[in-house]
Protein backbone atom coordinates (compact mmCIF):
# COMPACT_ATOMS: atom_id res chain seq x y z
CA UNK A 1 0.00 0.00 0.00
CA UNK A 2 1.11 3.74 -0.92
CA UNK A 3 0.38 6.19 1.00
CA UNK A 4 -1.01 9.49 -0.35
CA UNK A 5 -1.49 13.04 1.77
CA UNK A 6 -2.39 10.99 4.82
CA UNK A 7 -4.57 7.79 3.81
CA UNK A 8 -3.89 4.72 2.32
CA UNK A 9 -4.07 3.40 -1.42
CA UNK A 10 -3.62 1.05 -3.45
CA UNK A 11 -0.16 0.94 -5.29
CA UNK A 12 -1.87 1.69 -8.68
CA UNK A 13 -3.40 4.80 -7.64
CA UNK A 14 -2.12 7.78 -8.92
CA UNK A 15 -1.37 10.28 -6.28
CA UNK A 16 -0.98 14.06 -6.62
CA UNK A 17 -2.40 14.08 -10.38
CA UNK A 18 -2.51 17.06 -12.45
CA UNK A 19 0.26 19.05 -13.76
CA UNK A 20 2.75 16.71 -12.11
CA UNK A 21 0.97 13.50 -13.56
CA UNK A 22 2.50 11.05 -15.81
CA UNK A 23 6.19 13.01 -15.16
CA UNK A 24 9.20 10.79 -12.60
CA UNK A 25 11.93 12.08 -10.60
CA UNK A 26 13.93 11.30 -13.98
CA UNK A 27 11.94 12.98 -16.33
CA UNK A 28 11.77 16.07 -14.32
CA UNK A 29 15.87 15.95 -14.25
CA UNK A 30 15.85 16.01 -17.96
CA UNK A 31 15.56 18.29 -20.37
CA UNK A 32 14.21 18.19 -23.37
CA UNK A 33 15.36 19.84 -26.32
CA UNK A 34 14.57 20.24 -30.28
CA UNK A 35 17.79 19.38 -32.14
CA UNK A 36 18.22 20.05 -36.30
CA UNK A 37 20.77 16.83 -37.49
CA UNK A 38 21.22 15.79 -41.18
CA UNK A 39 19.27 12.52 -41.75
CA UNK A 40 22.53 10.89 -42.80
CA UNK A 41 24.47 11.61 -39.59
CA UNK A 42 21.70 10.50 -37.75
CA UNK A 43 20.96 7.49 -39.48
CA UNK A 44 25.02 6.36 -39.26
CA UNK A 45 25.07 6.75 -35.76
CA UNK A 46 22.02 4.85 -35.08
CA UNK A 47 22.95 2.30 -36.83
CA UNK A 48 26.81 2.50 -34.71
CA UNK A 49 25.03 2.68 -31.72
CA UNK A 50 22.23 0.25 -32.28
CA UNK A 51 19.64 2.02 -30.45
CA UNK A 52 16.76 4.64 -30.89
CA UNK A 53 17.44 8.48 -31.39
CA UNK A 54 17.28 9.50 -27.84
CA UNK A 55 19.62 6.66 -26.44
CA UNK A 56 21.73 7.77 -29.74
CA UNK A 57 21.73 11.36 -28.77
CA UNK A 58 22.48 10.40 -24.97
CA UNK A 59 25.28 8.78 -25.97
CA UNK A 60 26.90 11.23 -28.22
CA UNK A 61 26.83 13.97 -25.74
CA UNK A 62 27.81 11.94 -23.08
CA UNK A 63 31.02 11.01 -25.18
CA UNK A 64 31.15 15.12 -25.76
CA UNK A 65 31.21 15.92 -21.93
CA UNK A 66 34.33 13.11 -21.51
CA UNK A 67 36.29 14.47 -24.26
CA UNK A 68 38.50 16.88 -22.11
CA UNK A 69 38.72 13.85 -19.54
CA UNK A 70 40.03 11.52 -22.27
CA UNK A 71 42.38 14.63 -23.58
CA UNK A 72 43.98 15.04 -19.65
CA UNK A 73 44.70 11.19 -20.01
CA UNK A 74 46.35 11.41 -23.33
CA UNK A 75 48.37 14.43 -21.55
CA UNK A 76 50.21 11.70 -19.64
CA UNK A 77 50.94 9.31 -21.72
CA UNK A 78 54.35 8.32 -21.02
CA UNK A 79 54.76 10.59 -17.74
CA UNK A 80 53.12 7.78 -15.28
CA UNK A 81 55.56 5.18 -13.85
CA UNK A 82 53.72 2.00 -12.95
CA UNK A 83 55.77 -0.38 -10.18
CA UNK A 84 54.51 -3.10 -11.77
CA UNK A 85 55.87 -4.76 -15.44
CA UNK A 86 52.90 -5.59 -17.31
CA UNK A 87 54.27 -8.94 -17.29
CA UNK A 88 53.55 -9.11 -13.56
CA UNK A 89 50.26 -7.74 -13.61
CA UNK A 90 49.27 -10.56 -15.96
CA UNK A 91 51.24 -13.68 -13.61
CA UNK A 92 48.89 -12.23 -11.27
CA UNK A 93 45.17 -12.93 -12.69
Amino acid sequence: MARCRYRKVQDYTICNAGTRYGITDKMARARKITVEIPPELLERAQQASGTGITQTVRTGLQLVAASQTYAKLRGLRGKVRFSRTSAELKVDR
